[in-house]
């Protein structure tokens, strides 16, 4: 009973959102065809047209594709099919560390670096621009794009591998003709999941996208300038002050939750294009030519050290921007390195150091985890072991969709049941509730994996001592699931950490709170993420800066330890369970 009512507690939760958008869409007159096909966007004049900020989302989605697609794809071949084996695992978690890296950093990374180079290359004063955004997303997408395209190659049976090698091919010829065609579907599943991510950032697109409504290109020919130029994007524009603004009902509103339901709606169907394409196997394009043996061998072996030159190349550059982020984090972020730093409440706008946010972070994410471990236990044990085969699917594919819904939906939800209609205000206990759903699916996930893993042999053996089915769960499939939802648990908190869309809306203020809060209702905390983003807006100010690339690297600490604990929590519970 347990284990359902929280099946249906963490599945209502995407429901709630999307009955959310739908009803405030519905709490004023939608003009549909005006909204998807007009670029004005005029409040006080009742103009609401989202067909700029449709514009600038696929644009800035498709500048992020573009370049994380090929480069990601290059780095997993690479690292799986032509480097020694001894060299695989590190190469491939060197790559992923761009993943624990939070997207209010990556931000705080494109206002320093890319928008100076786009507003020399461009001649753009202050170089907020649409490829400013797009840039920052496709360094956010590569490690998403990087490990599903590795696992699709991993999958692939050695026997085309051997076979391939038989015929004489080289190594890159073999990885040609024998293995991606065979991949070809799960790394088109990264594809797809890359973009997905990429259309619901928020944060990093926030702070270098300019935020300009109404720019959408008059020809095909102004497309490359108003790339160049301040735009804006779904999120961007729901992220803003409106949001807040519009109040919670009549047209502004309903126009705001229209747009969320168009971005949600374009999110899901591509994180569920995007896991049944990486579930299947084989079926990929089998690629016409000449057999390869036909060329000169001198020719073939020439052309093979070039192409592993290349895709090594990719993976170098790879590491060298993951150990770049991290060098300019040190240097720029040297505020971190004063212990009193760490300990002194903040004093002004940029004074003082973090200790309250410090504080803040570690309550929600305390408390987010506290919610979401029971939930997605019993999600995952209801996926794994109670759900027959069709409910399970549907629950793995709301599960992951789940996942994938932008955090800034997630954050007006929030505001508008936990802020307006419950009557919170600001409140630590709706911000933990957010980031709870946020690291509720990577539980779930992990605890079904664990399930489904578990040896046919304890199965049939506790069976055959005569325990019933809750016996069984209790006894054998919980503490054999403990140390996956451990390691999935302590994973979405890391992401948790760094949101920031979510908290704006519902549980942090800048200045002005205590260290720890008295109540639930109007009691809001300050936390690293929201004191970064605003810091980060004020780049003209050294000192505001220097202290959010100190208040960056605490939070890169935070996120990093809990990444890092994840493996040996693991093998700790998996220890004490055996």
């Amino acid at each position: 009973m347990a284990t359902g009512t929280t099946a249906a507690a963490s599945g209502a939760a995407l429901v709630a959102i999307v009955a959310f958008l739908v009803l405030g869409a519905a709490s004023g007159q939608v003009r549909w065809g005006e909204l998807m096909t007009s670029a004005t966007w005029d409040p006080a004049g009742g103009r609401f047209g989202g067909a700029a900020m449709i514009w600038g989302t696929a644009a800035v989605a498709a500048v992020a594709l573009v370049l994380a697609a090929p480069l990601g794809w290059a780095a997993a071949v690479s690292i799986v099919e032509l480097s020694p084996p001894r060299w695989r695992r590190p190469l491939r978690a060197g790559a992923e560390l761009l993943a624990v890296v939070p997207s209010i950093v990556y931000g705080l990374l494109g206002i320093a670096f890319l928008r100076p180079v786009v507003s020399r290359l461009a001649g753009v004063p202050g170089g907020d621009s649409l490829l400013a955004a797009g840039l920052v997303l496709a360094v956010m997408v590569l490690p998403t794009v990087i490990a599903v395209s590795a696992d699709a190659l991993a999958a692939v049976p050695d026997r085309y591998r051997e076979a391939a090698a038989a015929c004489g091919l080289t190594g890159t010829e073999v990885v040609r003709a024998g293995v991606l065609p065979h991949a070809a579907r799960g790394m088109g599943a990264a594809a797809l999941l890359g973009l997905a991510r990429a259309l619901g950032e928020t944060i990093a697109v926030f702070l270098v996208v300019g935020r300009a409504d109404g720019r959408l290109p008059s020809s095909f020919g102004d497309v490359m300038s108003r790339l160049v130029h301040p735009g804006q994007t779904l999120t961007t524009k729901l992220n803003g002050p409106e949001s807040v603004q519009a109040g919670t009902s009549g047209p502004h509103w309903a126009a705001l939750c229209a747009l969320g339901l168009v971005l949600l709606a374009g999110v899901a169907a591509l994180t569920i294009a995007g896991q049944r394409r990486a579930r299947q196997r084989g079926g990929g394009r089998r690629r016409r030519g000449g057999d390869p043996l036909a060329s000169r061998g001198d020719r073939r072996a020439l052309r093979d050290r070039l192409w592993r030159f290349a895709l090594g190349a990719v993976v170098g550059g790879t590491l060298v921007l993951v150990a770049g982020i991290f060098v300019v984090l040190a240097v720029r972020g040297r505020a971190a390195l004063d212990p009193q730093f760490w300990w002194r409440e903040a004093i002004g706008a940029s004074g003082g150091g973090i200790r309250n946010q410090l504080a803040g972070t570690a309550l929600l994410v305390s408390v987010a985890g506290l919610l979401a471990a029971p939930v997605g236990l019993g999600l995952g044990l209801v996926t794994a072991e109670y759900a027959r085969p069709a409910a399970a699917r549907w629950l793995r594919t709301l599960t992951l969709t789940l996942g994938g819904v932008p955090s800034i939906l997630l954050g007006l939800w929030g505001y508008w049941l936990f802020s307006t209609r419950l009557g919170w205000g600001r409140s630590w206990l709706a911000g933990s509730i957010v980031l709870a759903v946020v690291a509720l699916p990577p539980v779930v996930v992990a605890v079904a994996a664990g399930v489904a893993a578990l040896p046919a042999e304890r199965r049939e053996a506790a069976l055959a001592l005569g325990l019933r089915r809750d016996q069984l769960v209790r006894s054998v499939l919980v503490p054999h699931a403990l140390p996956g939802m451990v390691t999935g648990l302590l994973l979405g908190l890391a992401r948790s950490a760094g949101e920031t869309a979510p908290l704006l809306f519902t549980a942090a203020v800048f200045s002005g709170a205590p260290m720890l809060p008295g109540a639930v209702a109007d009691s809001p905390v300050a936390a690293l993420p929201t004191h970064i983003f605003t810091l980060a807006q004020d780049a003209a100010d050294p000192s505001a800066l220097d202290a959010a690339w100190g208040a960056a690297v605490a939070l890169i600490v935070v996120a990093g330890l809990l990444v890092l604990a994840a493996v040996p929590a693991r093998r700790w519970m998996q220890a004490k369970t055996t």
